[in-house]
Parts: structure tokens; C-alpha cells; sequence
């Protein structure tokens, strides 16, 4: 065999290898797209399953930070989730002493358009109360641990009276205001009898409003709950404030279970 012939024939090697290790390159990546796509399956046939966490105070807006969670951040991820075709079901895990009548309703909303997508289901963690339990009772099934803190149902408007301390300091203050009750909100004068009565009224009203959303997904009766008290969830579970006793595992079991129901 020649020079040139020699040359021919280790080019023709060299490109079979360049070629055979393309083909493995690409077995590798075909076998890893396979494993990544598995992964997110549960290996007896479940379904894959978001987890959004509510954590802290619920306030309207995008806070994510010192203790509050913002209602359009929350509905953004409950949105995502229910729109992304690789989720099936979505566990919402909640620690939140409640919030605002306002933010629980606007993450409602969001739950709801979740809920004609695919299922939503409840872990509560260390507590779970007043407006975080609002929202909870929107969910397909709730979960609890024994002594998870919830219940709590209720509206509440506090009022400070600072006008002792300011008399005290020998502080005056004048207010200029459109109407009598306009600054009934602030802390240096106490409330008339009058601004008393409209305050409850508010209260009231909100809370027949909350009451009557959350008697329409539990079955659940005014005086089991009106009196405000923080419940137990084993006790919660026995009144019909909650479904399961479990962790967030089985909540995230119990909505592969209804998503492979539906």
C-alpha cells in the first residue's frame, strides 16, 4: 500500500469514528430526555404535581417578603400551574395566620380557574387560619396534621387610642375633614358611639360574606364556627373543617389520586 492510499484509508477511519460517536452522543441525550421525562411521572402511574407554597400574612399585591404574600404573586403560580399541560394537580401548602378579606378573595378567584383545569388540593402546615382557611376551603380536599392550627373564621378591625399618651406629652392635633367619621381610622381620638356602630356593621357584613362563601364548599354549620375559635385539626377534621389528617406527601398522593380519578 502507497503513501496515498495509506492517507485514504485513515481518512475513511477517522470519519467512521467522528461518526460512531455522534451516534452514542446522541443515544446518550435520547436516554436522558427519556429519564427526565419519566421523572416527572410517578413511577406507578401518577401524575405530576406542583407544589405552591402560601407562606406569612396574605395582602393584595406582589409581596413575597417580611412576612407577607401578595395575592397576585400566589394567583400567578396557581395560573401558571393550572395552565402548564405537564402539571395534573396542585397542592397548595399553607402556613398563614390569615390577611385581608380582599387578597383571600382575589387568590379565590385564581383557585377557581385552577379547579376547572385540574385538581386542587390543601396542606396545611403549622397553621392555617382566618383568611388562609378562606381560601382553603375552596380546594378539592383538605389536609391537616393533628395539631395544626386552624379555624380562627372571623373579621377583625382594630382601632388605638394614643389620645391619653398625646394629652400626656401635651400634644394638640387639628383635623380639617370633609365629613364627621372621615378620619374614624386614626389613632389620636377614640371612636364615637356612632363610628362603633358603623364599625360593626362592616364587620358583620364582612363576615356574613365569608361565612356564606365558605358554608357553600364545607358543609359546615354558623355555630360551629362563629365564636372565631382557633381549632385543632383533629378536632377540625371531626366538625368537617378539613378531610385528612396527613403531611404534605400525602396531600401531593391524594391529588395524583383525583387527578387519575378525573
Amino acid at each position: 500500500m502507497n503513501y496515498i492510499e495509506r492517507q485514504i484509508t485513515r481518512q475513511k477511519r477517522i470519519r467512521q469514528i467522528k461518526t460512531g460517536g455522534l451516534i452514542l452522543l446522541f443515544l446518550i441525550l435520547g436516554i436522558l430526555a427519556i429519564v427526565g421525562i419519566f421523572s416527572l411521572i410517578d413511577p406507578i402511574g401518577g401524575t405530576d404535581v406542583s407544589v405552591i407554597r402560601i407562606e406569612g400574612t396574605m395582602v393584595t399585591g406582589e409581596a413575597r417578603s417580611g412576612g407577607y404574600i401578595g395575592s397576585e404573586y400566589i394567583g400567578s403560580q396557581i395560573r401558571k400551574a393550572a395552565d402548564d399541560s405537564l402539571t395534573q394537580a396542585i397542592v397548595l401548602r399553607i402556613d398563614s395566620g390569615g390577611g385581608t378579606p380582599a387578597a383571600a378573595q382575589e387568590i379565590i378567584r385564581d383557585i377557581i380557574y385552577a379547579k376547572e383545569r385540574k385538581p386542587v388540593v390543601v396542606s396545611m402546615g403549622d397553621i392555617a387560619t382566618s383568611g388562609a382557611y378562606y381560601i382553603a376551603a375552596y380546594a378539592d380536599r383538605i389536609y391537616s396534621n393533628y395539631d395544626t392550627m386552624t379555624g380562627g373564621i372571623g373579621v377583625i378591625w382594630i382601632f388605638y387610642d394614643t389620645s391619653d399618651q398625646l394629652r400626656k406629652e401635651g400634644l394638640e392635633i387639628d383635623v380639617v375633614k370633609s365629613g364627621e367619621m372621615k378620619d374614624m381610622t386614626h389613632p389620636y381620638r377614640g371612636l364615637t358611639s356612632e363610628e362603633e356602630d358603623v364599625a360593626q356593621d362592616l364587620v358583620d357584613a364582612s363576615f356574613n360574606r365569608l361565612f356564606t362563601d365558605i358554608s357553600s364548599q364545607r358543609n359546615i354549620t354558623r355555630d360551629s364556627i362563629e365564636d372565631a375559635r382557633v381549632i385543632r385539626g383533629e378536632q377540625a377534621l371531626e366538625i368537617g373543617l378539613v378531610d385528612e389528617i396527613g403531611n404534605l406527601q400525602d396531600a401531593i398522593a391524594g391529588a395524583r389520586e383525583l387527578a387519575r380519578s378525573r
